[in-house]
């Protein structure tokens, strides 16, 4: 395992980087739009997660100085304790060790989960896909370049160029010691590195996330709620793909209208289940399965309801695990719902689509784990850290 940079150094190094993606903006669009030029899918959610304009250079820079701003998450104590015997133990934060991201499409995550991943003193290796290689190539050059500029060894970021059959390889017998494993793209990536990986992986990115409108609700909240999650981006895992109503949802027909014309204006498909089917401009979903789906496009369900522990047990049986939101007027249900659905967030009247380590005060994230361990939800600088035990003693014996 590599010495651990000083918090000065990777401080430096973060600000360096910064400076360098704001200087070279030019030549990492003009490498984007080779990549886009040559990608040919009609995946609108990996369109999107591919762009890089000047908005997404200006975000990637304010996440690498925003994270030189932050605390150190290495050496936190979080547990001290006197033993009777005189001994001294103490558990710190540490770091992992070499950690790789595996991702597809989307360049800001070579800026983004990497920098959390160095802050947190981690050797990072990194694998994108082919559609954004020109676009990795030049931002893990200034890596590099910012490493060089503040006297730290290249090889604390490195890029693997590899084909599929490269990667598999490299996952089953790694070159070199491999502490954690990060995957960031759909459900065949995430299924692909479980299968193939020898050490921990973190599952990240899976949403299907659900909205239960209450017969409690206040109805324009519920409409705007809805088309902000459902709507303002797409290709995000925090995106809403399922909605269910009460069964004695006030006004519901009038709602459910209003609903649908809203939605129709961003041309939004409509499935419903059998219980709201024939509703104007819909289609009655015809397999059960679609409950399960993550769409990540312009694509909802609508379903229905007797009343929120059916809600509940609806969302934990086919929920992603990401999100999910009750609104409703009532705090008690709201409470019961919130401590029974089993989601990484909760939410009582606000959209999904804060669900995001920015958002959640974080500093950005290296991924929102679906997973329960080690940490759940948005994954931040704090919490991409393993721990060690110290003990100090002058010659104590059991």
């Amino acid at each position: 395992m590599k010495k651990t940079l000083s918090l000065e150094k990777r401080n430096a190094v973060l600000l360096r980087m910064a400076d360098l993606v704001r200087q070279e903006e030019s030549i990492l669009l003009s490498a984007n739009d080779k990549d886009l030029s040559s990608f040919e899918s009609e995946d609108i959610a990996m369109v999107d997660r591919l762009k890089v304009n000047k908005k997404k250079v200006g975000e990637m820079v304010y996440s690498l100085k925003q994270l030189a701003s932050l605390d150190d998450p290495l050496h936190v104590e979080r547990f001290q304790f006197t033993h009777d015997n005189g001994l001294e133990i103490s558990n710190k934060t540490a770091p992992f060790g070499t950690i790789m991201i595996i991702y597809e499409s989307r360049p800001d995550v070579t800026i983004e989960a990497a920098g959390i991943a160095f802050k947190s003193g981690n050797k990072i290796l990194l694998k994108g896909g082919k559609e954004s290689l020109n676009s990795n190539l030049v931002l893990v050059n200034l890596w590099h370049k910012a490493l060089e500029a503040c006297d730290c060894s290249k090889d604390w970021i490195t890029y693997l160029n590899f084909s599929r059959e490269e990667t598999q390889k490299f996952l089953e017998k790694p070159t070199e010691k491999l502490d954690l494993i990060v995957p960031r793209g759909g459900e065949r990536l995430i299924a692909f590195v479980k299968q193939h990986a020898k050490c921990p992986v973190i599952v990240s990115g899976r949403g299907n996330n659900f909205v239960y409108v209450s017969h409690e609700a206040d109805l324009q909240m519920a409409l705007d709620i809805i088309i902000n999650a459902k709507t303002t981006k797409i290709s995000a895992c925090n995106a809403v793909d399922k909605v269910i109503i009460s069964r004695d949802l006030p006004r519901k027909m009038e709602f459910l209208n209003l609903l649908l014309q809203s939605l129709k204006k961003y041309n939004v498909e409509i499935l419903t289940d059998a219980k709201l089917a024939g509703l104007e401009g819909t289609t009655q979903m015809d397999n059960k399965s679609v409950w399960y789906e993550e769409f990540l496009d312009y694509k909802i369900v609508i379903g229905q309801v007797p009343d929120v522990e059916e809600a509940i047990q609806h969302i934990n049986t086919y929920g992603g695990g990401h999100s999910a939101v009750i609104i409703s007027k009532n705090e008690e249900e709201a409470d019961t719902f919130m401590q029974s659905v089993d989601t990484a967030a909760v939410y009582h009247n606000a959209s999904t689509r804060f669900t995001d380590g920015g958002q959640f005060g974080l500093g950005g994230e290296l991924a929102i784990s679906t997973d329960k361990l080690h940490q759940r939800g948005p994954i931040g600088l704090q919490h991409l850290v393993t721990n060690k035990w110290y003990v100090k003693g002058n010659g104590q014996v059991r």
